[in-house]
């Protein structure tokens, strides 16, 4: 669930979950301030202050229909003391005028709220008015046998009622606030959990990586967009992982490399200090051995000459700022003329070169001619080194598979370990580490076939069997005869 949900969810459990939890508050109020009508515990269901009012009005309504049929009776102070009796329990009074003189009042009225009553009450007829004392008063006009004018005052005390109702609000209030402030609390904690949880440890994360250390995965299980950035994080992680172990080993590789560099150029420079020594010390009195020191240094400056190319040309390759001069060429006259070549090459003399060509039509690729070429001619250096046995092979075969034209360069040398065989086109790699300038030079020969491949938009890969010899395969994308890429369904 996306964050942006759940929040969504929340806000929506904000509403719902508080009117809901209010809606059983206030019932349960209601049935504790003013009785519990569903279970009809009381008359007719209603709240005790309801049956209250119901009794007062009963009493009420008997007096009326006396004043209505017999209002003599009335002037009977017992039967008035019989209803103020009824009245008084339940916060109510009666008040008896006869031509304007009070008959009866109600014990319970103080006299200086009787005087106010009947000066407030004057003129009032037949319905309900409050006075400042607190009654709400309900006059009834009526007439005596004798004609004489007679009018009855109800009185109710409100205040019970009023202080129920107050308590009722105080409480709705006061619960509404206490279930507003619970229900985002707990929604608020939970959500938040949820999102300050995986912040928390994205921040170790972020310090560890701060700190150097790479090891510990970032692992949130999450599907939403926090999931999403620690899913970011640990590739982030792993790739930096990878990056500083690539960046290690390119510093051990540079380390074995000025070392490797050092060896294999103090090499011919120590031999060519001992022919100028032994020129000058005399030791070469003669034209012959002249001649032979002066050969040795050619060859010694030779070495060192071809090492610095091959560290120059790796260099530029390595920085992207070796131009390719791109054109078309069809690489069956390509391997042809190369094969040729190397036939005619006199440190091939006793190695039999073959061409496998079986079909010998045009197959064309965007190339450069010169690098492309250096390509098979490092392959070859490579091969010469570990050809061991007495006839000595190395056979080229080009073939081609829907958009993709083949070269592959088999030979019958030594072979190569199986645990080795995946570092041979690592740039430095050296499969023999003892610096022998007859079997190796500075490992860079198949880096630079490598990156020179994958220039051209190619890959190249090695199958070897110790023993048994070491094949090399270089696979180009392919060009029809208009100039395109081939589709997978040209042949």
């Amino acid at each position: 669930m996306s964050i942006k949900t759940r929040l969504l969810l929340s806000y929506i459990a904000m509403i719902i979950v508080p009117v809901f939890l209010f809606g059983l508050t206030a019932s349960t109020l209601a049935s504790v301030f003013f009785g519990d009508m569903a279970r009809g515990g009381n008359e007719g269901g209603r709240p005790p202050f309801w049956n209250m009012f119901n009794e007062r009005n009963e009493v009420l309504a008997g007096v009326k229909f006396m004043a209505n049929h017999d209002p003599d009776r009335l002037l009977d102070q017992s039967v008035l003391t019989s209803v103020d009796s009824q009245l008084n329990p339940l916060k109510a009074a009666v008040v008896l005028e006869k031509n304007g003189a009070v008959v009866f009042a109600s014990p319970a009225l103080r006299e200086a709220d009787l005087d106010q009553l009947l000066k407030g009450a004057e003129g009032v007829e037949k319905m309900r008015w409050p006075v400042k004392q607190g009654y709400i008063v309900e006059p009834f006009d009526f007439t005596f046998h004798d004609q004489s004018a007679g009018r009855v005052y109800f009185l109710s005390d409100p205040k019970q009622l009023f202080v129920i109702g107050r308590n009722f609000v105080l409480s709705l209030v006061l619960s509404l606030l206490v279930i507003i402030g619970l229900t985002n609390g707990v929604l608020t904690y939970l959500v938040s959990r949820s999102i300050i949880k995986p912040l928390h440890t994205l921040k170790r994360v972020a310090e560890d990586i701060k700190e150097g250390n790479l090891e510990r995965p970032v692992r949130l299980n999450r599907k939403d967009e926090l999931g999403e950035l620690g899913d970011a994080f640990e590739e982030m992680r792993g790739r930096l992982h990878d990056s500083i172990r690539l960046q290690l080993q390119y510093e051990e590789n540079r380390k074995e490399l000025i070392a490797s560099i050092s060896h294999d150029l103090k090499t011919p420079i120590t031999g060519i200090q001992a022919c100028v020594q032994a020129m000058t010390d005399g030791i070469a009195d003669t034209e012959l051995k002249r001649e032979k020191y002066l050969k040795m240094i050619a060859i010694k400056s030779q070495q060192m000459n071809q090492l610095i190319d091959e560290l120059f040309l790796f260099s530029r390759l390595d920085q992207k700022k070796l131009p390719f001069h791109w054109e078309e060429v069809d690489m069956t006259s390509f391997m042809t003329d190369l094969v040729e070549e190397l036939q005619l090459d006199p440190r091939m003399e006793d190695v039999h070169v073959t061409l496998s060509c079986p079909d010998r039509q045009r197959l064309l690729v965007m190339a450069d001619r010169e690098k492309l070429g250096r390509v098979f001619m490092n392959v070859i250096d490579n091969s010469l080194k570990y050809l061991d046995k007495q006839e000595k092979r190395i056979r080229f075969e080009l073939t081609h598979e829907n958009e993709y034209v083949n070269i592959s360069m088999e030979d019958n040398g030594s072979g190569i370990d199986q645990e080795a065989l995946p570092y041979i086109f690592d740039r430095f790699y050296r499969v023999d580490p003892s610096r022998n300038a007859a079997t190796g030079g500075s490992g860079l020969g198949l880096a630079i076939v490598k990156q020179i491949v994958e220039g051209h938009g190619g890959s190249v890969m090695a199958t070897s069997q110790l023993g048994a010899g070491t094949s090399i395969r270089v696979t180009l994308p392919r060009r029809n005869e208009l100039g395109g890429e081939l589709s997978s369904d040209t042949f």
